[in-house]
């Protein structure tokens, strides 16, 4: 069996990873990548196997870095099936439907052609299945069983079976104990694994820190009369602070404040999240049985249209704003940022990761001025980070992961990180845990 790094090998963003068993060939993820434009122009290059010849492909969660190439995949060739938990595939209808739109966008402005156009999400989107936890699936010679990563709702831990071998793909990792959804299961026998390594290098702060330091922000900004800037992912980050910001509220811990949350895609996939309450952990649960609207609490805006959008900007500060994209990559949180940066009475707080090269990581690395919309922005407001609000496993939780395998495996794959991350990983598994760790190369192919 021949595993190739196709994607996310060095580098944080566009995981797609192809088994090949006797020429039966599965991919797991097949992801946008993210970040800088050199990123951004790899997203364009023809697929280095041949789309039509991949059987089925494994998703491990509904991140655009871990699905965005999909619908090229299609428009190249692929008609197999498409596997996924069921959460998974109704979030990744939303995400893909927003990408193709800011993708197409990005296409007319530098006068080419589209990765993909809407018929091509369609279309994938019939390919789609969605499969429970723990019941394995076959497709030839492959038996595949998904477990939950704890990452986001509905994300998963893939485990592949074949050839007398067992192979493990982490997905993205939950940073546990998580609001909301549940925790990562554990597994504990594998041959081979892939281990994402974003925080690979880090010790998140703790949950009862994370909030602390929301309400800090909270607090300064409103004192300061200014505005905060908070740019979200749609998927989970949003959801989170919805959650921890009616607990604020309940609680009398923030001053009456108005929050917009101005993100179409965030205010669809919270809808979404209704659906699946069944997959929430117990204290969330709990809470909704007892009537607390968790998502949802006095002072929330919700601004859909792009005319409520502009009106925030009419409002008299202090104000929140929450919006898209996480690494003000594209979204309204730019029209935002152009507006308030060079506000001193402001700040911009980071709860997510920021990949090398987008205009977050310049922000937070304390860029005096960003470009946006063609414009030089001064960068005056205050910049803040959450790292606690991260979705992903810092190392102490990846090992935590690992440690009931380390019986088992052979070798340990470090994959979705940048250099820095992935190679303190390495070491660490190395050294605490005894089992070999390799850090692979892009299009890099090894022999299980």
């Amino acid at each position: 069996m021949k595993l190739t790094f196709f994607g996310g090998a060095r580098t944080v963003t566009g995981a797609n990873y192809l088994l090949d068993s006797g020429g039966h060939k599965i991919l797991i993820d097949c992801g946008l990548n993210q970040g800088s434009h050199f990123a951004e122009r790899q997203n364009f290059e023809p697929f280095p196997y041949n789309p039509a010849e991949i059987e089925a492909v494994f998703i491990t969660h509904a991140h655009i870095d871990h699905i965005g190439r999909i619908p090229k995949l299609y428009k190249d060739g692929f008609r197999g099936v498409i596997y996924s938990t069921e959460a998974t595939k109704d979030f990744s209808e939303f995400l893909l439907l927003d990408s193709e739109h800011i993708l197409s966008k990005e296409a007319e402005r530098e006068h080419k052609a589209p990765l993909y156009d809407t018929r091509d999400v369609n279309e994938t989107l019939k390919l789609w299945r969605g499969i429970p936890y723990h019941e394995p699936c076959t497709t030839s010679p492959f038996r595949a069983t998904l477990f939950n990563a704890g990452h986001i709702l509905g994300s998963a831990i893939v485990r592949i079976e074949a050839e007398g071998k067992t192979i493990v793909f982490s997905g993205d990792l939950g940073n546990y104990p998580a609001p909301i959804i549940q925790a990562t299961e554990k597994l504990d026998d594998a041959d081979y694994c892939l281990i994402e390594s974003t925080y690979g290098d880090r010790v998140h702060e703790g949950v009862d820190e994370r909030k602390e330091h929301l309400e800090d922000a909270i607090e300064d900004v409103v004192k300061s009369r200014g505005v905060l800037l908070i740019p979200a992912f749609a998927m989970e980050r949003t959801q989170e602070l919805l959650y921890h910001l009616n607990d604020l509220v309940e609680h009398g811990r923030i001053p009456k404040v108005p929050v917009y949350i101005d993100s179409p895609l965030a205010i669809k996939i919270t809808e979404v999240y209704k659906k699946y309450e069944q997959d929430f952990n117990k204290e969330t649960s709990r809470q909704i049985r007892s009537g607390d609207d968790i998502l949802n609490f006095p002072g929330l805006r919700l601004t859909l249209t792009t005319e409520q959008s502009k009106e925030i900007n009419g409002v008299p500060s202090p104000k929140i704003i929450i919006a898209g994209s996480g690494m003000s990559q594209g979204g309204r949180i730019l029209h935002h940022e152009h507006a308030y940066l060079p506000d001193p009475k402001s700040m911009i707080l980071f709860i997510g990761y920021q990949a090398h090269g987008s205009l977050g990581r310049m922000i937070l690395e304390g860029a005096k001025t960003v470009k946006i919309f063609g414009d030089e922005i001064p960068v005056r407001a205050k910049v803040r980070a959450i790292s606690g609000y991260s979705a992903h496993a810092d190392q102490p939780r990846l090992l935590e992961w690992l440690r009931p395998m380390r019986g088992t495996l052979k070798k340990i794959f470090v994959v979705q990180g940048e250099g820095e991350s992935s190679g303190a990983l390495a070491q660490k598994i190395q050294d605490d845990l005894a089992v070999s760790a390799h850090i692979p190369e892009q299009n890099e192919e090894v022999v299980l």
